[in-house]
């Protein structure tokens, strides 16, 4: 199957994203427009203490109108690395850094009708380094033992998908 992308017209520019037409020639020949958010890429951390919990951080979304408990995550400044965004982020959201870092893969947040890509560290080996949070966070810093926090994910506790997927990402070394 070729898909064939002929165009892109802007259609909106915001803070956190932009929004283009692509026009798409699909593999019967058609023609069809497509809306696309295109946003920079993030990260998450599953960041684990010395006593095994690992570091959740609890936020309101206003896409879901309500907190959620997450790990701590964020998105890739212009030239930024996933591995300095991801300690960067750590610090903001948890005040802690770690001395162990650990990629462990990536997914896309929304692929029909997004660009953004996540990129997942595990980070062990944790010490005090806090940074100022950005201004628009009000984060509330909450531990887990990893077995509550798995039962509470296969519980259907955990609404967030990128919190979701990145402890399916980490869960074979946390065993």
């Amino acid at each position: 199957m070729t898909f064939e992308i002929l165009g892109h017209v802007p259609q909106y520019q915001g803070h956190a994203f932009d929004v283009v037409k692509v026009q798409v020639r699909l593999p019967d020949g058609r023609v069809r427009p497509y809306d696309l958010v295109q946003h920079r890429d993030s990260i998450s951390v599953v960041p684990v203490d010395a006593q095994g919990q690992i570091l959740f951080v609890v936020q309101y979304r206003i896409g879901a109108g309500q907190e959620l408990l997450e790990l701590p995550a964020g998105v890739m400044e212009d030239e930024e690395e996933a591995s300095l965004c991801a300690e960067r982020e750590l610090r903001e959201e948890t005040g802690y850094a770690a001395r162990e870092w650990i990629e462990l893969g990536h997914f896309y947040l929304a692929p029909g009708y997004c660009t953004e890509r996540m990129v997942v560290f595990l980070a062990r080996d944790l010490y005090p380094s806090p940074l100022r949070p950005d201004a628009d966070e009000f984060l509330h810093l909450r531990r887990l033992s990893l077995e509550d926090a798995y039962a509470m994910a296969q519980r259907g506790e955990i609404h967030d998908a990128k919190t979701l997927a990145a402890l399916l990402l980490a869960q074979p070394y946390l065993r």
